[in-house]
């Protein structure tokens, strides 16, 4: 492991966060932490939000100003501009879930067509992202993916899934702004990531501007990742791929049990792990033809991947290598390392404060299930207010 360890350093992970922000993070983080009070808060926030009472101010004053950058993209620039300032760029996410219709999924596109636009004016945002179901619905990839022939209607909304994906993919190749595209549940994830091979194939002729999503939580995806470029050196194209662990474990987990079929997901955390850095490995091996988007919170693996890069003799800033990390989480890792001249982007989500719940919603439960994050989140700024205070005083 690198001998410099950066992640402790509080001054500049908090930075960019008045005294006022570092409490308001504190209470968040310090809520998160007890999972009835997130139980009975998620059911209140739902309960509120459909029976129209007016809490959308308070959900703003709070858990939505910490984990999202505002309610359109022009509401995100003020945030934008500060983090860029330090070093991070941003990956505007819009974060709305759960939609269904023709109307919606057109709709998606086009606001991820817009930030494209938007983007390309602005150095800070060099990266764009969508989810596959935002794009079509979920039932379509899964049928797609087991094979099963499309009414004439489905095969209508299929071919307009593939519209989409190519109308982003080839804005992304005009506007030289890479596109990562997230992946979601294992049922429907064999035809968007065919989907995605052939938008890698058609538009990353020239460097890699397409990214697909591999969850290391699976224990397939390693030996995916070897296939795919194999497929690529044979039919000539780059590949791009953001790693991350994955968020779907106990969906996953669940419905291999219902269904009686061997589970996707690794073992155990240890099994986790070593596959995520494993894949950091193999693509800092082969970072001729392979880009990298590393999405973790993970300190050591954020460690091990400073270390490759030093190994392989990467500039700490090349361009095929970028660190990820979501606004409003791990800013010793996000910060430290921009510090440091890495390439770092913070995945930043919005959109109107009641379609983004769901997304909250799942931030909140996922913080109280990943062990050890909360609690780093709390030691971290509390830290931070103690360095604050002896500043004052000495």
């Amino acid at each position: 492991m690198t001998s410099e360890r950066i992640f402790d350093n509080t001054e500049i992970a908090f930075s960019l966060k008045s005294d006022t922000e570092l409490e308001r993070a504190y209470f968040l983080f310090k809520m998160i932490s007890i999972e009835p009070l997130v139980r009975i808060g998620t059911a209140a926030t739902n309960f509120a939000l459909k029976a129209h009472l007016p809490i959308e101010g308070l959900i703003r004053s709070t858990v939505f100003d910490h984990f999202c950058g505002g309610v359109n993209e022009e509401d995100c620039l003020p945030v934008i501009h500060k983090m860029f300032e330090k070093g991070v760029s941003s990956v505007l996410d819009y974060s709305v879930e759960g939609k269904e219709n023709e109307a919606e999924f057109d709709l998606a596109m086009q606001t991820v067509l817009k930030i494209m636009d938007f983007s390309k004016e602005i150095n800070a945002i060099p990266i764009a992202v969508f989810k596959p179901t935002g794009l079509g619905r979920l039932d379509l990839y899964e049928k797609k993916g087991r094979g099963e022939a499309f009414t004439k209607k489905e095969q209508e909304e299929w071919d307009n899934i593939i519209a989409r994906y190519d109308a982003i993919c080839k804005k992304g190749q005009q506007n030289d702004i890479a596109v990562l595209i997230d992946a979601e549940e294992s049922w429907m994830q064999d035809a968007a990531d065919d989907l995605v091979t052939n938008m890698m194939q058609k538009y990353n002729t020239e460097k890699p501007i397409v990214f697909n999503t591999l969850q290391m939580y699976r224990h397939d995806r390693l030996d995916f990742l070897k296939n795919q470029h194999d497929l690529a050196k044979s039919k000539g194209f780059y590949l791009g791929y953001k790693l991350v662990r994955g968020a779907y474990m106990e969906k996953e987990n669940d419905r291999a049990a219902d269904n009686n079929y061997k589970s996707p997901i690794c073992k155990n955390k240890f099994e986790t792990d070593k596959n995520f850095n494993d894949g950091l490995e193999y693509i800092i091996k082969n970072i001729d033809t392979i880009s990298l988007f590393a999405g973790t919170h993970n300190e050591e693996s954020s460690y091990f991947l400073m270390t490759l890069m030093k190994d392989h003799r990467l500039e700490n800033n090349d361009e095929r290598v970028w660190f990820g990390q979501l606004y409003g989480m791990s800013d010793n890792i996000s910060f430290n390392l921009a510090n440091k001249g890495y390439n770092v982007a913070k995945y930043m989500p919005f959109g109107p404060v009641k379609d983004v719940m769901p997304y909250l919603i799942r931030r909140a439960e996922e913080n109280t299930s990943v062990a050890g994050q909360t609690g780093r989140e709390l030691n971290l700024i509390t830290k931070e207010k103690q360095r604050r205070k002896l500043s004052l005083t000495s």
